[in-house]
């Protein structure tokens, strides 16, 4: 199956390079689709780095990984150089060691040696690892005897304070390791001795603040790490670091960026701010710094970015300003990003969003958008993501090919069952028409499920292999915000039908010499109210669209499942309020009437015997209905986990949520008609009475005229059993049996006390 999909899509592929091969100009290719390197080829972005050489020149498998930004300069400033390689020796040059200790050539390991100072070696050595040891303060001149030491790694240990004179003679030493300990302050000068100091990692501590004095001395360090610690507060911190190449800052306290924090810093190729408070930066605040590489702006508080913010990063690779609650972008904002390789705006909602803005990111190759549907929106870029929500994919409304098949055969069973019972309870005789009414009633919503289902699977087949290119107008058109209207009604009124349906079960149970039977007008004011309560909900969303908005159309299939995605405060909590108020209140009742009605039949059971026959047969009608409802409400049960799980802001794929729109919340439309009507026993047995006559009149057509039969129905059961009932009943009449609505033997009964259809 999969190998006979594969040659189908390299068909349409072949087709599709047969349209675009003509004269296409690389540079515009439409929607979708990218060019290959040189070539007046124009390919679908789905085979870029598929593995196959489609354009035949390997321009489409190249660039597949996103090695932009800081994987592409690392080597160039701290690759190994390779006459370093192969100079150690294995054997111990520093003579006697402690025994907890591992020594090779002139190099120290003691991770993990419970250390509580440093060990006492030969003054030749040039790397020493004290990780994992107990150290809790570094005293002036620890290391001075060790003035080779080139290297030195103290991560993991309880370091509350370091000395100014800590490092003090370390005029070789090229990395410092400080992470993971307790520091919480730096006094000026501590560094000063560390000329030759290239990295410097001071992550994971509780550092508030350093000042550019901090770093007095290190001229030649390219590396600083400051991540995860608290600080609030930059300087000109490459004051008295002019060599600084990378500096990474994620995860501290910095709320603002001024003009002069960075002044200093014009070797900087990398500058990471991710995961800090940043609300505020300067227009002029990366001015300077033109050899940047890579910028990490992203998890911070920014709403608005300057207008001319990178105006002077024209060797820009990377630019990552995703999850900042940024309003809008400019148009131009990214003009002069001319070497960009990878922009990452993920997270953001792009209301002002077009294709102007990323026309000019000619060697764009990676972008990351909050949305799959602005993908289209940079048809140039050859791998966009993300290329899907779970439920929609760049070529399809429904990703899953099983969705695809599901979506019609849910459809059509829902419609052909639940047409099929309404035109059965249309024809067959039966007293309790109001019970019937009901039904129908039940039915015609159920319905309203399948038509939801048949207008997705036909929208499907519309944008097939396209539907990036029609994605945003169609959640934003009419026909969308319709039928999600209509999937909101059907499940709503079916809601509130099967809870007024069980309520009255309840009481007629609970309470049978004082269960009121509701009359013909009772009954039809209940179904009246119920519907014009169910167009209220549905409908009120498209009449108040500024408060609302696009309340039906945040993903392809047009149902407000997530409470994330409304945009409005009033859309979330209407949301929240139907989904966690209303239909959890009636699975509540439904789920407690069932559970009293059970007790009290069994209670009723053990104390007379008066009743028992009656008791039988209600628990009997119990039971049928109990399956019914039990099918509805365990439909709900994934959305209520569902709205829960987003107000506790837990991420949830996509993928769950379509296979809940689609299989698991029609499901209950399909099955209501087969468990209210086709498995009942009266309606098999009238169908096995139906063939039974047709067997025994087909020897006499051929001597008697053709005559239609009578499309009359009626409860089919054996005269004796119906004798014995009528003359000689278990229990004395009860008013609410002679009344043709009955909740009792009327609900699912005939005159007989017996199921019917």
């Amino acid at each position: 199956m999969q190998v006979h999909i594969t040659s189908l899509l390299m068909c349409g592929v072949s087709v599709v390079l047969t349209m675009f091969n003509v004269s296409e100009d690389p540079a515009h290719c439409p929607l979708g689709y990218f060019p290959c390197g040189n070539l007046s080829t124009c390919l679908p972005q789905l085979l870029h780095c598929n593995g196959v050489d489609d354009c035949g020149n390997q321009a489409d498998e190249e660039n597949c990984g996103d090695n932009n930004g800081w994987p592409h300069l690392f080597d160039n400033y701290f690759g190994i150089p390779s006459n370093n390689l192969g100079t150690k020796s294995n054997a111990c040059l520093l003579g006697a060691v402690p025994a907890e200790c591992q020594c090779r050539d002139l190099e120290l390991d003691c991770d993990g040696a419970n250390f509580k100072d440093v060990p006492t070696v030969s003054i030749n050595v040039t790397m020493m690892s004290l990780q994992r040891n107990r150290l809790r303060k570094l005293n002036a001149d620890m290391f001075f005897t060790y003035q080779s030491l080139q290297k030195l790694y103290l991560q993991h240990n309880r370091i509350k304070a370091v000395h100014p004179h800590a490092f003090r003679g370390l005029y070789n030493l090229t990395r410092l390791y400080l992470s993971s300990n307790q520091i919480t302050t730096l006094l000026p000068d501590v560094f000063q001795d560390l000329h030759k100091l290239e990295w410097l990692i001071l992550e994971n501590n509780n550092i508030h603040h350093i000042s550019s004095l901090t770093f007095t001395g290190l001229r030649s360090l390219v590396l600083l790490v400051l991540l995860n610690n608290a600080l609030t507060k930059l300087d000109d911190i490459c004051l008295e670091m002019p060599r600084l190449n990378w500096l990474d800052v994620e995860g501290n306290k910095i709320g603002t960026v001024g003009n002069v924090t960075f002044r200093s810093c014009n070797m900087l190729t990398v500058l990471v701010l991710q995961r800090n408070c940043i609300s505020y930066i300067h227009v002029q605040a990366f001015s300077l710094l033109r050899k940047l590489g890579e910028l990490d702006l992203s998890n911070n508080r920014i709403k608005a970015i300057p207008p001319d913010l990178f105006v002077n990063l024209g060797d820009l690779l990377q630019l990552n300003i995703s999850y900042n609650p940024i309003m809008d972008l400019q148009l131009d904002h990214f003009d002069k990003l001319h070497k960009l390789k990878s922009l990452s705006i993920e997270g953001i909602e792009i209301g002002n969003i077009h294709r102007r803005m990323f026309e000019p990111l000619k060697n764009l190759t990676h972008i990351y958008f909050k949305k799959f549907q602005y993908c289209g929106y940079a048809p140039h870029v050859r791998s966009c993501k993300p290329n899907t929500d779970g439920i929609s994919s760049f070529e399809d409304l429904l990703a899953n090919i099983v969705l695809r098949v599901f979506v019609w055969v849910v459809s059509a069973t829902t419609c052909f069952g639940n047409i099929f019972v309404i035109c059965m309870r249309s024809y067959i005789r039966s007293e309790n028409k109001l019970h019937a009414m009901c039904i129908i009633s039940l039915c015609c919503a159920d319905g309203l499920m399948g038509v939801y289902l048949f207008m997705i699977g036909a929208y499907d087949l519309k944008f097939r292999g396209e539907y990036n290119r029609h994605a945003q107008a169609w959640m934003d058109s009419v026909p969308c915000q319709v039928i999600g209207s209509l999937a909101m009604l059907s499940t709503e009124v079916s809601v509130l039908l099967l809870t007024y349906l069980t309520l009255e079960k309840y009481i007629c149970i609970v309470y049978p010499f004082r269960y009121l039977t509701p009359g013909r007008r009772r009954t039809v004011t209940i179904l009246v109210v119920i519907w014009i309560l169910g167009f209220v909900i549905a409908f009120l969303p498209l009449v108040f669209k500024g408060v609302f908005k696009n309340f039906y159309g945040t993903n392809g299939v047009c149902f407000p499942l997530h409470s994330e995605q409304p945009e409005t405060l009033g859309a979330q909590i209407y949301s929240i309020v139907i989904f966690l108020g209303l239909n959890l209140v009636a699975f509540l009742i439904i789920v407690l009437s069932y559970g009293s009605m059970f007790y009290n039949i069994q209670r009723t059971g053990t104390q007379t015997t008066k009743y028992t026959n009656h008791i039988k047969k209600e628990l009997t009608i119990a039971k049928r209905f109990f399956s019914i409802v039990i099918t509805d409400s365990l439909c709900w049960i994934p959305i209520f986990i569902l709205k829960i799980l987003s107000l506790m802001e837990v991420e949830i794929p996509g993928t769950i949520s379509s296979w809940v729109v689609i299989f698991i919340l029609p499901i209950n439309s399909a099955l209501n008609p087969i468990l209210y009507t086709l498995t009942t026993r009266p309606f098999k047995e009238t169908l096995l009475q139906v063939w039974s006559n047709y067997r025994q009149r087909r020897p006499l057509l051929s001597s008697h005229p053709p005559h239609l039969p009578s499309f009359t129905w009626q409860e089919m059961w054996p005269l004796q059993e119906n004798s014995q009932t009528l003359c000689s009943p278990d229990y004395p009449a009860h008013p609410s049996e002679m009344s043709p609505n009955s909740g009792t033997t009327q609900f699912l009964h005939g005159r007989t006390g017996h199921e019917v259809v």
